[in-house]
């Protein structure tokens, strides 16, 4: 068989160009410390790697996604500290207003330390966090939350939450609405009650205790009637204020003052002496007036009011008991939505510990899949070096079985 000398050029380089080709490959591998370079090297392993690295990069962005909720989340904490720390202000002034011995003018300075309270809280609900986005408006986060008008604070956000997807199944609140915070009370709240603003006696009611809460009229909102019978006896009867017209709870009763009201698992004294007419009310928590600023409100103006009578006296004790009552109950809903906010912190703390061992977990199935051997990437390269050495010298061999170099 006769081989021309242009075919055995051909093949000398292909087996030169190949067994270069496999050098450089494996120095490439060498300088990148990867197995797998391209899909070809090990399609198994590059598939697997890819859905690897993009469950890698998911597990990225929920941490990324609980950074951002814990930022937010500790803006909240600092803004609900300080509202805090301004009812507790408003609670020590409001047992200041009830001492007996102060003039109407120290009833209006106190009042003018509650309105500078009133502006604290609502720029409290107004709260940033530093770019813009108010803390408190629910979706509505580019508005701020609560304005004022006419003296009493509205809320104009909504009841939304803005909820981040913190881990794979996993979303959470980044924060909670104003109406929640400020204009609401936990569900163990209890009883309020109030004096009605046109009594014209002096009957005043002391604290409310929750004797039975299984009582099948508790829970229920009801009134205090008091009326002067034939003989001119004071004598007071309880109706459901959900149906006025419907035959008296309790009652007719004789009242003697101090009084001790106890009907529908709800306890408290009423002392003073009501006129005929009169009448107090007993309502669930959440029925009797949630709102902060319209509470604080009602206190200022009732203390800017004089004083000159006895029945004035008693509906400023009044007033003043209702409001110690209700910032009472603010201040639990806050610290409950505070302990709410800690807990969603200390689960963002715990949900970071599972995303890095996820994380590093996602690192060694990748490093088994795409990292190099070394030890036996350095002998291979040894071997294709010493193959491509082979090659070109026995190309040169070749090249010399040549005639003209005996002729």
């Amino acid at each position: 068989m006769r081989v021309a000398s242009s075919t055995l050029y051909q093949q000398g380089l292909a087996s030169m160009n190949l067994q270069q080709g496999s050098l450089l490959h494996i120095q490439q591998q060498l300088g990148t410390g990867r197995r797998v370079l391209t899909p070809s090297d090990d399609p198994v392993a590059a598939t697997r790697a890819l859905g690897v690295s993009q469950a890698q990069a998911v597990n990225g962005q929920y941490a990324t996604s609980r950074s951002q909720t814990n930022i937010a989340l500790a803006a909240e904490e600092n803004a609900l500290n300080s509202v805090t720390t301004v009812t507790q202000n408003i609670q020590t002034l409001l047992v200041q207003s009830g001492n007996g011995t102060m003039s109407d003018a120290d009833r209006g300075s106190l009042a003018t330390a509650l309105e500078g309270l009133y502006h604290q809280l609502l720029g409290l609900a107004n709260s940033d966090d530093g770019n813009g986005q108010y803390l408190f408006g629910g979706t509505r986060s580019g508005t701020a939350p609560f304005t004022q008008s006419a003296g009493a604070g509205s809320y104009i956000g909504d009841t939304g939450a803005q909820l981040m997807q913190v881990d794979v199944a996993r979303q959470m609140s980044a924060g909670d609405n104003g109406r929640d915070v400020f204009l609401s009370v936990t569900g163990g709240a209890g009883y309020v009650v109030t004096g009605n603003s046109a009594n014209t006696g002096t009957a005043t009611f002391g604290t409310v205790s929750i004797t039975d809460p299984s009582d099948p009229l508790y829970g229920k909102a009801l009134q205090v009637n008091f009326q002067a019978n034939a003989s001119g006896q004071m004598e007071y009867t309880i109706t459901d204020m959900a149906d006025p017209t419907a035959p008296a709870l309790a009652g007719p009763t004789a009242y003697n003052a101090p009084a001790r009201i106890e009907i529908g698992g709800v306890t408290f004294n009423v002392s003073g002496e009501p006129k005929d007419g009169d009448t107090l009310t007993m309502q669930p928590a959440r029925e009797a007036g949630t709102d902060m600023f319209a509470n604080l409100q009602n206190v200022i103006d009732t203390l800017r009011n004089p004083t000159t009578t006895p029945s004035d006296q008693a509906k400023l004790s009044n007033v003043l008991s209702t409001a110690t009552r209700q910032f009472s109950n603010s201040l639990d809903n806050v610290l409950t939505v505070r302990a709410s906010v800690g807990s969603r912190m200390q689960e963002l703390d715990a949900l970071d510990d599972v995303g890095t061992n996820r994380d590093l977990t996602y690192a060694q199935t990748l490093s088994g899949l795409q990292d190099l051997d070394y030890a036996a990437a350095i002998t291979e390269y040894y071997q294709r070096q010493t193959a491509l050495q082979g090659a070109q010298q026995s190309f040169m061999q070749i090249q010399g079985l040549n005639l003209f170099k005996y002729l």
